[in-house]
């Protein structure tokens, strides 16, 4: 079982986020399609939860009860969520170059129903929060000890289903309950300020009563803080506004391409090349 006895130190986690972005290109461009900058941008997230202590599972079962939860309510990053699981040992690094290959479990979104270890089966973006609502609510009710992650895409906080969410889970007094908002600033036909300006999350999800921080969440000590801080909050839900870059750990790969957003295509061959030789 993985749990916070086996955490990485910081320098580890930092070697293991650029195994997790090799993992996401070499698939992504593999597949010949996907989200590989929409996934490189939550590494430091995902990275922190998986290897940093701060999730309780077991590879070897994945439906143990007593496990914490994860949910990608940004479904189309998979490849992340992907990477992290074949690092910790759910399957192998070759398992997950056959993404979006026909018979595949490893889809282009969650899909718990072909995947052990998937909690809940995103991309119909804005409906991660509730079916995390719904995880934290029925840990309390098994008196488990479970503990629920979700990380949202700042586009989807243009759903009303995400501030209902928000106010139920105040209501609820969930303090098991953590949501991440992997604010990369982009979305599929642009830039979130331009598709719809929402302004500071902070101020908004704070006024719902939450336990609230904001971070630079490509840096992963400062990730690592952050989760430290939610974890002894535990009389409500707590957020975590995650500011960081599309395609980071290969922002100056992709700068040469004149394309910083790079949402739902994949590197080239050549350009893949490249940015494994840059992460190296």
């Amino acid at each position: 079982m993985a749990a916070q006895a086996n955490a990485l130190s910081l320098e580890e986690l930092k070697e293991k986020g650029k195994v997790l972005r090799r993992l996401i290109i070499r698939m992504t461009t593999e597949a010949g399609s996907g989200h590989p900058s929409s996934s490189l941008s939550a590494v430091e997230v995902v990275n922190a939860l998986w290897f940093g202590g701060f999730m309780k599972y077991d590879p070897e079962n994945p439906t143990w009860e007593a496990r914490d939860r994860f949910i990608l309510s940004k479904g189309h990053a998979v490849p992340v969520l992907y990477a992290a699981m074949a690092e910790a040992g759910y399957f192998s690094e070759d398992d997950v170059m056959t993404l979006r290959k026909l018979g595949s479990p490893f889809e282009g979104h969650p899909n718990m129903k072909r995947l052990p270890g998937i909690e809940a089966s995103t991309g119909s973006l804005g409906q991660g929060l509730s079916l995390g609502i719904g995880q934290a609510l029925g840990a309390r009710l098994n008196d488990n000890g479970s503990n629920v992650f979700v990380v949202i895409g700042d586009g989807e906080m243009g759903e009303g289903q995400v501030w209902e969410a928000l106010a139920a889970a105040e209501k609820y007094k969930l303090g098991n309950l953590t949501a991440i908002i992997d604010q990369n600033g982009y979305q599929q036909t642009g830039a979130t300020h331009d598709v719809l300006d929402l302004g500071s999350f902070e101020e908004k999800i704070a006024a719902f009563g939450w336990y609230v921080q904001t971070i630079e969440g490509n840096d992963q000590a400062a990730v690592v803080e952050a989760l430290e801080n939610a974890a002894n909050v535990t009389d409500r839900p707590k957020a975590i506004i995650s500011k960081t870059k599309k395609g980071y750990g290969i922002l100056p790969i992709l700068e040469e391409t004149g394309d910083v957003n790079y949402h739902g295509k994949p590197l080239s061959p050549e350009l893949a090349e490249k940015a494994l030789a840059f992460l190296a």
